[in-house]
C-alpha cells in the first residue's frame, strides 16, 4: 500500500483527534465515583454541553454522508423533507419532553429510560425495565455496529487500508475512552465532535462552490435537472426526468421526527442537565445547530453535483462519500490543506463516533442495571457495578464488532431501522409517562410490544407489498403503539393513588 503526502498528513491529523479522545476518557476516569457518575454524570451536565453532546450522539454519519449523498443524487425533495421533520422534532422534543422527564426522573431517582419506565408505573418486579433493556440490546447493537462499519469504510475508502483493521482500530478508541469515563467522558468528547462535524461542513462548503464554479453556475446546473429542486417532485437520476411526491410520502419523511420522543442516548442527556432552568438556552442551541447544520450538508449535495458537472469532482458511484471525495481533493493543494482535509475526515469519524458511544453507554446499563441490577436482583453496587459495567460495554463491543465485520453491510440501512425501532417502541411510552396520568404499566408494556414488533412487521411483511404501503415504517408502528397504550390503560385497572400524587406533583 503506497500512502502519498496528502493521504500521510490526513492520517496525521486523524490520529491526533484519535488521541484527543483517549485523552478525555483518561481525565474523566478519575470523575466516576459510582454507577450514577457513570451512566448520567451525577447530573452535572451544563447546558451548552447537554445540546450539543444530545445533537451529535444524535446525527452520527448520517449528516456528513447520508443526507449530503441523497441531496447529491436526487435533489431537495427526500433529503429537505426528512431535514424539517427532524428539525420539527428536535426542538419538540426539547420544549415539551426535556424538563419533564428530567424532574421526573431525578425524582424518582432513576438513571436509565428502563429504570425510568419501571418507577414511573410502580413496577415492582421491573418487567417494564426488562423488555425495555430487550429492546434497547436489540436495536442498538447492530446501530452500533453500523457507527463501527462507516468508521472501517472510511479508511478503506480513501487510504487503502484492511476494511476489517481499521473498523477494529476505530471502535477500540470509542471503547476505550467509553470504558474510561463513562457517560461525562461521551458528553464532553460529543462537545468536540460537533465541533469538528461544523467545521467540516463548513470547508467543504467554501471549497465546494469555488470548485463548481461559483454560486450561479450550482444553480444553473440544478435547474437544468427536473425536478431537482422541487419539494413536489423528485429528480430521478437514471432517467434524467422527475417523479411526483406524494403527501403520503412526504408525511412519512416528516415522521422521521417522531423518534426524537423514543431515543434513550438523547434522553439521557435531558436526564442529566444540572439544573432544569438551563434547558431553554440548550434547546435554542440545539435546534439551531440542527437546522444550520442539514441545510449546509444539503446545500453540499447540490454543490457535489454541481462540482460533477464541471468537471471538478468524477460522477461518484457511491453518492454518500461525496464529502470523503471532496477532502481529498482539497488535501492535494499543500501541506496545510492536508491537514485540514484530515480534520474533515475526523469530523465524519466524529459524527460516527459521537454516537457509537452513547449508544454503548445505553446498551451497557440496560444489561448491568435493568437486567442485572433490577430484574435478576444481582448486588451491583460500588466499584463491584462500575465493574461489571465496564465489563458489560466491552462484551457488547465485541458482539458489535462481530458483526460489522462485513464491508458490505449496509450502513444506513439499520440507522434507519433502529431508529423507527426506538421510535415506535418507546416514542409512545415516554409520552405516556410524562402527559397522561390514567395510563398504567400493562399499557406501557403493550405499547412498548406493538411499536417493537410493528416495526418488524411493517418493514418486512406490509412494506414490500408496494403502494400506499411502501412509507416508512416509523409511523405506521407509532401510531399502533399509541393506540395500544390507550386502549390497555382504559381496559385495566387504574394506576395506584401513590402514582398518580406522583404524577401531579411533577405536572404541578
Amino acid at each position: 500500500m503506497q500512502i502519498t503526502t496528502a493521504q500521510a498528513l490526513m492520517l496525521l491529523a486523524i490520529a491526533l483527534y484519535l488521541a484527543g479522545m483517549l485523552w478525555v476518557g483518561v481525565v474523566y476516569s478519575k470523575k466516576n465515583e459510582s454507577v450514577d457518575d457513570f451512566y448520567l454524570g451525577g447530573r452535572k451536565l451544563g447546558p451548552f454541553v447537554t445540546a450539543m453532546s444530545a445533537e451529535a450522539s444524535d446525527m452520527s454519519s448520517w449528516l456528513l454522508m447520508g443526507l449530503p449523498g441523497v441531496a447529491y443524487l436526487t435533489g431537495l425533495a427526500e433529503a429537505s423533507w426528512t431535514a424539517i421533520g427532524l428539525a420539527i422534532g428536535t426542538y419538540l422534543n426539547w420544549l415539551i419532553v426535556a424538563k419533564r422527564i428530567r424532574r421526573y426522573s431525578h425524582r424518582l431517582g432513576a438513571i436509565t429510560v428502563p429504570q425510568f419506565f419501571s418507577k414511573r408505573w410502580g413496577d415492582e418486579r421491573s418487567l417494564l425495565s426488562a423488555i425495555a433493556a430487550v429492546v434497547i440490546i436489540i436495536f442498538f447493537i447492530p446501530y452500533t455496529a453500523s457507527g463501527f462499519s462507516a468508521c472501517g469504510k472510511l479508511f478503506s475508502t480513501l487510504f487503502g487500508i484492511d476494511y476489517v483493521l481499521a473498523m477494529l482500530v476505530s471502535a477500540a478508541v470509542i471503547v476505550i475512552y467509553t470504558v474510561l469515563g463513562g457517560f461525562l467522558a461521551a458528553s464532553f468528547t460529543d462537545l468536540i465532535q460537533s465541533i469538528i462535524m461544523t467545521v467540516a461542513l463548513v470547508v467543504v462548503l467554501a471549497f465546494g462552490v469555488n470548485a463548481a464554479g461559483g454560486i450561479d453556475s450550482v444553480v444553473q446546473n440544478a435547474e437544468s435537472m427536473a425536478g431537482y429542486l422541487s419539494l413536489s417532485n423528485i429528480h430521478d437520476p437514471s432517467t434524467g426526468g422527475s417523479n411526483p411526491y406524494s403527501l403520503l410520502t412526504i408525511c412519512s419523511l416528516l415522521a422521521w421526527g417522531l423518534g426524537y420522543f423514543g431515543m434513550p442516548h438523547i434522553l439521557l442527556r435531558f436526564m442529566a442537565i444540572e439544573h432544569e432552568e438551563k434547558l431553554k438556552l440548550s434547546r435554542r442551541v440545539a435546534t439551531s445547530w440542527v437546522v444550520i447544520s442539514m441545510a449546509i450538508a444539503i446545500v453540499i449535495g447540490l454543490i457535489g453535483n454541481g462540482m460533477t458537472a464541471a468537471g471538478a469532482l468524477e460522477q461518484l458511484a457511491d453518492s454518500e462519500t461525496i464529502i470523503v471525495r471532496i477532502s481529498s481533493l482539497i488535501g492535494e493543494h499543500g501541506v496545510i490543506a492536508a491537514l485540514i482535509a484530515g480534520v474533515i475526515l475526523a469530523g465524519i469519524l466524529a459524527a460516527t463516533m459521537s454516537t457509537a458511544d452513547s449508544q454503548l453507554l445505553a446498551a451497557s446499563s440496560s444489561v448491568s442495571q435493568n437486567l442485572g441490577a433490577e430484574f435478576l436482583k444481582l448486588d451491583l453496587s460500588g466499584r463491584r457495578g462500575m465493574f461489571v459495567a465496564r465489563g458489560t460495554m466491552v462484551v457488547i463491543s465485541l458482539v458489535a464488532a462481530f458483526l460489522a465485520r462485513d464491508p458490505d453491510s449496509s450502513v444506513f440501512r439499520v440507522v434507519s431501522f433502529a431508529w423507527a425501532g426506538f421510535g415506535a417502541a418507546f416514542g409512545p411510552v415516554m409520552l405516556a409517562a410524562l402527559f397522561w396520568k390514567r395510563s398504567n404499566k400493562w399499557g406501557a408494556l403493550a405499547g412498548m410490544l406493538t411499536g417493537g414488533v410493528m416495526v418488524f412487521v411493517w418493514k418486512y411483511c406490509i412494506a414490500p407489498m408496494g403502494g400506499a404501503w411502501a412509507i416508512y415504517e416509523l409511523l405506521p408502528a407509532f401510531i399502533c403503539a399509541l393506540v395500544a397504550i390507550v386502549v390497555v390503560s382504559l381496559a385495566t385497572a387504574k394506576p395506584d393513588d401513590g402514582i398518580v400524587a406522583e404524577f401531579e406533583a411533577v405536572n404541578k
